[in-house]
């Protein structure tokens, strides 16, 4: 029995894999030009399905296991890379905390699918839909299921890409696009942060293993301060991906994409990432109340903005993007507070229940009786306050004038250099003129084109003047003569005295 219990933990890695596979075969036929309407549809579902159901029931098949005979642990399949001081290897970790979060998200990632067959029918960008979401459930049980933090860097940035991806589904509008630049870029911060954590990980413990418990035994005892470098780092990209102050505005924009992608993303599981990986990183944070206290801060000030600004919201998608930031904040608080059992249920249970908000948000108006109510009276009696809230306290702006603005002008810099520059030196295929009218076929354009071109055309006259024209040719002469001098050389080397002071000056430079 045991031997099957370790065959099915080992193939946990088939859980971020299917969705993986199904992306990949929907990519390939997306390639091959596959033909399109109502008739393509159910191959796309059916793939896209079937991977995620399979996913599903080997989870719960390993969360039997671990409630009949234990939890597994860490599962090592094998080495990725690494040096003779460090490795990064491929392993997962089934535990307590890992099992509940991925088997949540693979049942949430199946229901959103079925969900999306139906919400998407002859929706342009259909195939596109499904390769993109299939990117997201095989990077979220990265993240959930890694046993290292160079394996979840991997899933976490699978999940930015597919988010990128899913807020500018419509890419012929404008303010979709211009929502998921500024949703990549401020994400970028917690990717940045998360690399700086992860090289100091290698540097200081010698791999990537999640911190141990103090005085375990396990892993490399770091000091104070390198403790809470490391953390900050962590910290940063948890705050971004959670949407918490200062970086909340990003997810009001990211509800340009379609309803599904807004459920599974943001209402329901990637907004908890990162107190996924606060929760995951509590033997560290445990060590810095410090820290924890600044946690603390963080999330009563988010919840208080998250609170306030869901008093203004008229249309029901902002409105429970708002309620969903409020409540990860009081998980935040919880981290912040110890509490991490009530911050791990609270994960859970909010998952279920906003995603179950956000795919009846387009049944909202015929389920609702009535108009959205208005902002408080207090609020509005204060029209300072109620200008604030309604601009977001100028977050957003201050984050298109710090982030976004700067990213696009170094694009269109890097643009006008090409324009202006670097076509002009280099040229484009195919356009150029002969160097020389006696080889036509060798053509160039722009100064560092002709300047190959020239040297080119220099070597090959070289080529023909030494070529050997049969024995005795003007090349064959000239290669003699230099075995000759080497020969004589060789014969004057061999002499013992010429010997003997090569040997002496050899000492005299190494003394």
């Amino acid at each position: 029995m045991n031997d099957y219990l370790s065959l099915l933990h080992d193939a946990v890695w088939l859980v971020p894999l299917l969705p993986l596979l199904a992306a990949a075969g929907n990519a390939w036929c997306l390639l091959q030009g596959a033909p399109g309407g109502d008739a393509a549809e159910p191959p796309v579902v059916r793939l896209s399905e079937w991977s995620a159901l399979g996913a599903l029931l080997l989870l719960l098949l390993i969360d039997l296991s671990a409630w009949l005979y234990g939890m597994p642990g860490e599962r090592r399949l094998g080495t990725w890379f690494g040096t003779a001081s460090w490795q990064a290897e491929i392993s997962f970790l089934l535990d307590g905390l890992s099992l509940p979060l991925a088997t949540l998200a693979a049942l949430i990632g199946w229901l959103v699918l079925r969900f999306s067959a139906n919400y998407l029918h002859r929706e342009p960008g259909f195939r596109r839909f499904f390769i993109v979401l299939g990117l997201f459930l095989g990077g979220i049980q990265l993240v959930f299921l890694a046993a290292n933090s160079l394996l979840l860097f991997v899933g976490w940035e699978l999940c930015g890409l597919a988010s990128f991806l899913l807020i500018g589904f419509q890419q012929q509008r404008t303010t979709a696009t211009g929502n998921a630049l500024f949703a990549f870029v401020c994400n970028r911060i917690g990717d940045a942060g998360l690399l700086f954590a992860l090289g100091l990980s290698a540097w200081w413990q010698g791999g990537f293993a999640w911190p141990a418990a103090p005085g375990s035994g396990v892993g490399i005892e770091l000091g104070a301060l390198e403790m809470r470098v490391l953390a900050l780092g962590f910290v940063l990209a948890a705050l971004v991906k959670s949407a918490q102050l200062p970086f909340t505005p990003w997810i009001a924009k990211a509800q340009e994409g379609p309803t599904p992608s807004s459920a599974i993303f943001y209402g329901a599981v990637m907004v908890h990432a990162g107190i996924y990986l606060l929760l995951r990183l509590q033997p560290l944070l445990a060590r810095l109340p410090d820290i924890q206290s600044g946690l603390l801060a963080i999330g009563l000030l988010t919840a208080v903005y998250a609170w306030l600004r869901a008093q203004v919201q008229t249309d029901v998608k902002s409105a429970l993007i708002h309620a969903g930031v409020f409540q990860v904040a009081l998980m935040l608080i919880a981290i912040g507070s110890g509490w991490t059992a009530l911050a791990t249920w609270h994960l859970c249970l909010h998952a279920a229940w906003r995603a179950w908000q956000f795919l009846r948000a387009p049944s909202w108006l015929e389920l609702a009786s009535r108009r959205p109510a208005p902002p408080p009276a207090w609020l509005a009696r204060h029209r300072g306050v109620y200008t604030a809230v309604l601009q977001a306290f100028w977050l957003d702006r201050l984050g298109q004038v710090l982030l976004v603005q700067p990213t696009e002008s170094f694009a269109h810099d890097l643009r006008r250099f090409e324009h202006s520059f670097v076509d002009r030196a280099i040229g484009e295929p195919g356009q150029g003129e002969a160097i020389d009218p006696a080889l036509p076929l060798l053509r160039a354009d722009g100064w560092p084109g002709r300047l190959l071109a020239t040297a080119a055309v220099l070597l090959q006259r070289l080529e023909n003047h030494l070529l050997p024209r049969g024995r005795g040719g003007e090349a064959e002469r000239h290669l003699r003569r230099f075995a000759n001098y080497l020969a004589n050389l060789e014969n004057l080397l061999e002499q013992p005295r010429y010997l003997m002071m090569a040997v002496m000056a050899t000492f005299v430079v190494i003394l």
